[in-house]
């Protein structure tokens, strides 16, 4: 890797959201050519939660078809699945043992999902944390892509590697956030006060990227605003600002030249611009998407190529720490 290091992953929870898209991954595309990037498929981090397996390894492929879909080049891009490369786990566990216990019992993360899952609250859900550290240590990463719920994990990989630098030298670089120029944060269609999830009940809630043209303007036909009949974007009109945003991400114009388009027109005429404007930008992603879906032979051979790449790339880091940390080598 001769640039910039930029390193992130994905759990594969199922067909990415709108949000998703617009919030992180169409942005890694853009980042191909300004830095080495390494992106990866956090299919060991999904274990903290009971899935059906045969579920895991559906979604862990098409998870990956799907980073393909969205623009992300293999001969560009270091694109691997988590479990395939296992200097991942080994890094987690030196990692754990370079993790203070009060600093992962303060990790919001852990205590959200401890509420969601009370009948399960494993080990692996209380550290998932340092193995997320690895999971960038190990690219020896100089930028995390971080949205607002992802800071406190970076803050705490880099009290990990400069605790870890403090006894070993400087083994490990501590990486920092990279905050996107350019998209959003992609809120609910029906409750615009919450970001946007697949785990909301109402499916009009959230538009996945590889759904149906005519049941994307439905959902955004169906999306909450106010009273008010002026497209504008200002305080109180969450709805309409949420909308504002996704329009102006997919278009690219500013906020002021889409009041200046829709001034005088109600909020249908708005709604459905921007649901044809969202299909029209997903229409070559989900086209990319079903067409390798049908090539697994393509989708086996460009993921065992990442892998091993990730494995020679990571396994140096973790060579020379286990050197400095006294394991024989």
């Amino acid at each position: 890797m001769s640039k910039e290091i930029m390193v992130s992953g994905i759990q594969p929870t199922g067909t990415f959201t709108l949000g998703n898209y617009i919030g992180a991954v169409r942005g890694w595309a853009r980042l191909q050519d300004e830095y080495d990037c390494a992106y990866f498929i956090a299919d060991l981090h999904s274990l903290t939660v009971r899935m059906d397996p045969a579920q895991l390894r559906a979604q862990s492929l098409e998870a990956y078809a799907l980073l393909l879909s969205c623009g992300l080049d293999p001969e560009k891009t270091l694109l691997f699945v988590q479990s395939h490369v296992p200097t991942h786990a080994e890094m987690g566990w030196i990692m754990s043992c370079y993790t203070q216990f009060g600093e992962l019992s303060r990790m919001t993360q852990f205590k959200d999902k401890s509420a969601a899952h009370a009948d399960n609250i494993n080990a692996g859900l209380f550290t998932y944390p340092s193995l997320m550290a690895g999971d960038i240590l190990l690219y020896q990463a100089h930028y995390v892509p971080v949205g607002e719920d992802q800071r406190q994990h970076l803050e705490i990989t880099r009290d990990i590697a400069q605790r870890i630098n403090s006894v070993c030298g400087d083994v490990l670089r501590v990486p920092e956030a990279y905050i996107p120029k350019t998209g959003g944060r992609v809120m609910s269609l029906q409750d615009p006060s919450k970001k946007m999830s697949k785990s909301d009940e109402n499916t009009n809630a959230w538009i996945t990227i590889i759904e149906d043209p005519k049941v994307i303007v439905n959902k955004f036909k169906r999306a909450v605003t106010d009273s008010e009949k002026e497209v504008v974007f200002r305080e109180g009109k969450d709805g309409i600002n949420n909308l504002m945003v996704i329009y102006s991400s997919v278009t690219g114009k500013t906020m002021e030249e889409i009041e200046r388009e829709f001034e005088g027109k109600g909020y249908g005429d708005f709604k459905v611009a921007v649901g044809e404007a969202v299909a029209e930008e997903l229409a070559p992603v989900r086209e990319k998407y079903n067409d390798l879906m049908k090539n697994r032979d393509y989708l086996n051979e460009v993921m065992k190529k990442g892998d091993e790449a990730a494995y020679k790339i990571s396994v140096r880091t973790l060579s020379k720490l286990k050197k400095k940390l006294g394991l024989l080598v």
